[in-house]
C-alpha cells in the first residue's frame, strides 16, 4: 500500500507592520519644515513693530546746545540710563508671550521642528527689534552737538545684550507649559489618516 504524497506546505511571507505602528518622526519632521520656516519668517517680521514700540515707549531726554556744552531741558529721571533696557525687556516679553501662544495653537505642527523654529524666530525678532529701535532712535550727530542753540534728544542704546534672550525664553516657556498641561503623548496633534496596506506578494488567502 503506497503512502499518498504529503501536501506541500505553504509559507506566507512576513507581513510588514501597518504604517500606524511605525515611528513617523521622520515623516512628521519633513511635513513640518515648511510651516516651521514660515513661523521663523513671521516672528522675524514681528521684530519691526517691536522695534518701533521700543522707540516709542522708551523715555529720552532733551538737551539744548550752548557755548558751554549741552544743558538738559526739564528734569529727566535719574533712571534714564537703564530705562532703555527695561522697556526693551518688557517689549520682548510681550513678543515672547504672543509667539509662544501662537506656536502652541499650531496644533497640526506641534513637535520638534516647531519648537526649534520658535526659538530661532523669537531670537531673530529680538535682534531685529534692537536694530530697528537703535536705527530710528539714533543719537545726535557731531554737527548737531556743535550747533549752538539747537536741541538734541538722546538716542536709544541697549546696554545689556543679554536682554535678547528674553523673547525666546518666554516663548519656549509658554510652549513647554502647554506641553505639561496637555496629557496626551501626541500633544493633541491629529493622528494621520491610516493608509491602505497592500497585500504582500505570496500571501496565502484565507480559506473559506
Amino acid at each position: 500500500m503506497t503512502t499518498p504524497p504529503s501536501a506541500p506546505v505553504l509559507r506566507a511571507r512576513a507581513v510588514p507592520p501597518p504604517p500606524s505602528a511605525r515611528w513617523r518622526g521622520r515623516e512628521e519632521l519633513r511635513a513640518d519644515l515648511r510651516p516651521a520656516a514660515w513661523l521663523v519668517l513671521a516672528l522675524a517680521g514681528v521684530g519691526v513693530p517691536a522695534g518701533l514700540a521700543w522707540w516709542a515707549l522708551a523715555p529720552r531726554a532733551d538737551f539744548r546746545i550752548t557755548e558751554d556744552g549741552p544743558v538738559v531741558i526739564g528734569s529727566p529721571s535719574s533712571e534714564l540710563l537703564v530705562a532703555d533696557d527695561a522697556v526693551f525687556v518688557l517689549v520682548l516679553t510681550v513678543v515672547g508671550l504672543l509667539a509662544g501662544g501662537a506656536a502652541w495653537r499650531m496644533r497640526r505642527q506641534r513637535g520638534v521642528a516647531l519648537l526649534v523654529a520658535l526659538a530661532l524666530g523669537a531670537t531673530a525678532s529680538g535682534a531685529i527689534a534692537w536694530l530697528v529701535g537703535e536705527l530710528i532712535g539714533e543719537g545726535p550727530t557731531r554737527e548737531q552737538l556743535a550747533d549752538v542753540g539747537g536741541t538734541v534728544t538722546t538716542g536709544l542704546d541697549l546696554g545689556a545684550t543679554a536682554a535678547l534672550a528674553v523673547a525666546p525664553f518666554v516663548a519656549l516657556l509658554v510652549y513647554v507649559l502647554g506641553v505639561i498641561i496637555n496629557a496626551e503623548d501626541g500633544l493633541g496633534r491629529p493622528a494621520p489618516e491610516p493608509s491602505a496596506v497592500p497585500a504582500p506578494e505570496g500571501a496565502v488567502p484565507p480559506v473559506s
